[in-house]
Formats: C-alpha cells, structure tokens, sequence
C-alpha cells in the first residue's frame, strides 16, 4: 500500500531560503530608514540647539545654572560642549566650517569657551595644589568653587559653578594630568595624586564626611573592626594627609580637612 504522505522536496528547502532572504532583506530595509530618520531628527535638533544658543547666548554666559542645563541639552543629543563643532555651513560656497571654526561652545558664547575652561582647569589645578598639603591631594568640588571664585580673572568675572569645575577637570583627562573625580558619601571629591584608596580607606572617609570627625573607637564600634585594622587606615590616611588629628579631647579625633573648610571650624 503506498503512502499518501510526500516527502519534502529541495524545492521546498530553496523557497525557505528565499522567504528568509526577502525577511533579512526587508529588516535591513527598516532599519536603514529608521536610521535616517533618527539622522534627519538629530541634525534639526542640533540647528535648533543651534539657534537657541545664539539667542540665548548672554544668559549661558552669565548664568552657571542656565549654561549647566544647556549642556546637559547638548548631550542628550549627542553634541560634545567641548569638543564639537558647527561644522555644517550656510554661506553659499558650501563645504566651509561655520565662521570662526573652533569648538561648538565657543560659536555659541561669542568668544573662546575652551580658553575660558584651559583658565579654570589651570586654576584647580592650582588650587589642588596648594591645598595638597592640607588634604593629600583629595579636595571637594564645592571648596575648589569657593576658592576659585575668590580668584581674578577666572571666566572673565563669570560665575563659577560646580558643573565648570566638573568639566574644567575632565578636560584635563587627555593631558594624562592624573586629575580625577570621585564620590565620598554625598559629597563629590577631586582627587588629584594618582594613589588609589582601598576599600577600608574610603569606608573612614565616608564615615568622616557624614560625622566630621572619627576615633578608634568609633570605628571598632560601627564597623566592627579590630583595634589594629582601624588604627592601620587611620596611618595610612594620616601618612598621605588625608585627615587631620586633633589630640585635645579624651580620645584622638580625626577630622577631614573638607568638613573643616565647609563648617568653618578652622
């Protein structure tokens, strides 16, 4: 008795194949049109950018919050503050940079932004290292703002906020200045000699910024730790003048340098 069934023939393996080639076909279609479109909406949003930083150019001068927002603006749609340019032109020879060239920023603010941010990096540096013997080469972002601010000429007598220190900071990475950022509890940190802290050191400065000071005993107490352990970080933070010690109470205290600046105990 023969089968009703058929067997699957190499016509049936070739119109699979070819159903599969027109599916992959038709998905690389879709997302090269949805690529353009999200190309086309970048490059309005960015004219558009464009344009609002000229009308609104004397207020990211003059206001930190205002020229902080903006380049949050300028991220999210991919355009580097600092780097970027307005490459595109509208004169009619075509092909030229935008008149003055330079970086996106400095079109924008009417004159050269990357000097403004090379003078404010040149001063943290400078305040980094003045204070490096205070606090070990580890300063908050809100004293280098403070100390900055008291300075001449910085900005052109611009306002300086924590976000220009922030980005003065991370225009000197390419120079391998060894200038980095980090957070210590809420506070965030400049930490400008290339020394790493291990996990122990940075739990006693956490625990230094929330309390302002620490003992011994406070330590052994809180965290648990063996009188040796907490007395080995505390040399090792004293050694690299991370704290200052103050032996005028009943136990040694420990203070940060920062919590002193900031309260205005010193």
């Amino acid at each position: 008795m023969s089968s009703n069934r058929r067997g699957v023939g190499l016509s049936a393996f070739t119109r699979n194949h070819i159903s599969t080639a027109q599916y992959a076909s038709h998905g690389n279609a879709l997302r090269s049109a949805q690529a353009e479109s999200l190309q086309t909406q970048l490059s309005v949003f960015q004219s558009v950018l464009h344009q609002f930083s000229i009308t609104h150019a004397k207020d990211i001068r003059s206001n930190p919050t205002f020229r902080a927002e903006f380049a949050r603006m300028c991220n999210t749609i991919g355009v580097d503050p600092l780097a970027s340019s307005h490459h595109k032109s509208t004169s009619s020879g075509g092909g030229g940079k935008a008149e003055g060239g330079g970086s996106f920023w400095a079109q924008m603010l009417g004159g050269s932004v990357n000097d403004f941010y090379f003078e404010l990096g040149v001063r943290v540096v400078e305040v980094c290292r003045d204070t490096r013997p205070e606090n070990g080469g580890m300063i908050a972002v809100s004293e280098v703002r403070q100390r900055v601010q008291k300075g001449k000429g910085i900005g052109g007598g611009m306002e300086v906020s924590d976000d220009d220190v922030l980005r003065a900071v991370s225009s000197l990475q390419p120079l391998g200045s060894g200038f980095t950022i980090m957070k210590l509890g809420h506070n965030q940190m400049i930490r400008s000699i290339p020394k790493e802290l291990n996990t122990d050191q940075s739990t006693v400065l956490e625990a230094i910024q929330v309390l302002g000071y620490i003992t011994v005993s406070m330590l052994q107490l809180n965290l648990s730790w063996e009188r040796a352990r907490a007395i080995a970080v505390i040399d090792d933070l004293m050694a690299d003048s991370l704290v200052w010690v103050d032996r005028q109470a009943e136990e040694t205290e420990y203070w940060s340098p920062t919590f002193i600046h900031d309260s205005g105990v010193a």
